[in-house]
């Protein structure tokens, strides 16, 4: 007579090379990827945000203040007078106007680095980035009152506004703008250092200019 549990099926050993543990595992291994890419992509986009911000602090505001300066001259002054009282559209126009001036110099700046011109391609477009951001904030500043007249733009602004000032407050607590906000006060007291030794001559070299130009501007 037959064992009648010989018919009986055995119950199958599970080990690392089951196909269900071996899913198991990938998709674990799979999930703590996506995990770290996640972890990984929020700091970069924190830095971005950081870097992209502090550029403004350092570059948008203080760019615009010194090239209102400029304004001292007569000539300049008249121009920016105009400006202001541009209405909305040609304000507009006038705002875009940096993008087209400067795009020749980027453009040069991508011939440079194809023809392995490197340092020199960096230098032009960082001549190019510095000076553009200078007269964009400055002609933002003397435009925005028409612009504000355009609803787009007033909604686009409007709507912009509140979402970067949320990004400022949470990117003030990245280590990257602490950073920052170190070695800027260390190139600021550096800076100071250095204007005060150069500020006679500058000061008298400016005075000089405007002195050959009154008559004209």
């Amino acid at each position: 007579m037959a064992d009648p549990d010989s018919n009986t099926p055995k119950p199958q050993r599970r080990g690392l090379h089951t196909p269900s543990i071996q899913r198991g595992t990938v998709a674990r291994v799979a999930i703590r990827g996506v995990r770290l890419a996640q972890a990984g992509a929020w700091q970069l986009l924190e830095i971005l945000l950081a870097a992209i911000i502090l550029f403004e602090e350092w570059g948008w505001r203080p760019l615009s203040a010194a090239l209102a300066r400029l304004a001292e001259f007569n000539i300049v002054a008249r121009l920016e007078m105009r400006v202001r009282t541009l209405p909305p559209w040609p304000a507009l126009a006038v705002f875009l106007v940096p993008s087209v001036l400067f795009l020749p110099l980027k453009l040069a700046a991508l011939w440079l680095i194809a023809g392995g011109h490197a340092v020199s391609a960096m230098a032009l477009f960082a001549f190019a980035k510095l000076v553009g951001t200078a007269l964009y904030a400055r002609i933002f500043q003397l435009t925005q009152p028409a612009l504000m007249q355009l609803d787009w733009f007033a909604r686009l602004y409007n709507s912009f506004m509140p979402w970067k000032q949320a990004i400022v407050a949470h990117a003030r607590q990245t280590k990257v703008w602490q950073a920052g906000v170190a070695l800027k006060a260390r190139v600021k007291t550096a800076a100071k250092a250095a204007w005060a030794r150069v500020r006679p001559a500058a000061v008298a070299a400016f005075a000089r200019l405007k002195g050959l130009l009154g008559g004209r501007v």
